[in-house]
């Protein structure tokens, strides 16, 4: 079995986001970028299930420019076989993306695809379900346990209520959250070997799909600076406070 893990490249998680000046975007220039933490996690399990024997091959898949392939690199280290970049400058939103990995997927013919639950650059959290909707497969999302048996893949999903079971059959996508597991550090042998594994570079055009962008972002702000708190020495200085300082009472 095939299994296509979509990755994208986002500003790092521990760098602060900075809104630019005009408030027209988020100012990346010179900012740290690495591989979205949950499709780190949809990696770490595709080499998994290959490495139990389940899956015969890994292939990684980013959109977006050149720089995407340095993400495809740490795929590829990590223990991705080979890679796809669908080469692209223009803004690419979510159903855009589901529609690029349609084709994708319709040209590779995996047996499973293994998302992140959402990118934290945009907190979306719709390619998976798009991509479900567009291809016609069984979903399951916020996958906390997963094992592949008998053509079927059985996950644990987090809900509100606690844990949720489910049996889906494959092909299937399958979104990722947290709790799956801890991605590996790739080591410097596999730093090396990554190298000269092979990227397939494809353009959108080939693909049939039309990118252009849907939604227009208007206006982008930081979010405003909480204010500092107080102590209050007794229940009823607090009550009073609630009650006369901040109105919620």
């Amino acid at each position: 079995m095939k299994i296509l893990v979509p990755v994208k490249r986002v500003v790092d998680y521990n760098v602060k986001v900075r809104v630019k000046a005009d408030g027209s975007g988020v100012d990346i220039a010179n900012v740290k970028m690495s591989m979205n933490p949950f499709d780190e996690i949809a990696t770490e399990e595709a080499i998994r299930l290959k490495e139990k024997g389940t899956a015969t091959e890994v292939v990684a898949v980013s959109l977006g420019d050149a720089k995407c392939q340095e993400t495809l690199r740490t795929a590829l280290a990590m223990g991705a076989d080979r890679a796809i970049l669908v080469e692209t400058g223009t803004e690419l939103q979510p159903l855009a993306v589901a529609k690029l990995l349609r084709a994708i997927v319709e040209k590779e013919q995996p047996g499973l695809v293994i998302l992140g639950k959402q990118a934290i650059d945009d907190d979306s959290n719709q390619t998976g379900q798009m991509l479900a909707a567009l291809l016609g497969w069984p979903q399951a999302t916020f996958v906390s346990k997963l094992q592949i048996e008998g053509g079927a893949a059985m996950v644990s999903r987090e809900v509100d209520e606690g844990l949720e079971q489910l049996e889906v059959k494959l092909p299937a996508i399958v979104t990722v959250d947290l709790r799956l597991n801890e991605p590996r550090y790739a080591s410097l042998p596999n730093i090396m070997k990554a190298k000269k594994k092979p990227i397939d570079t494809l353009k959108p055009e080939e693909l049939g799909v039309d990118v252009a962008p849907r939604l227009q972002y208007l206006r982008f702000e930081e979010p405003p600076r909480r204010q500092a708190g107080i102590k209050v020495a007794s229940v009823q200085d607090l009550v009073q406070k609630l009650k006369n300082d901040a109105g919620v009472l």
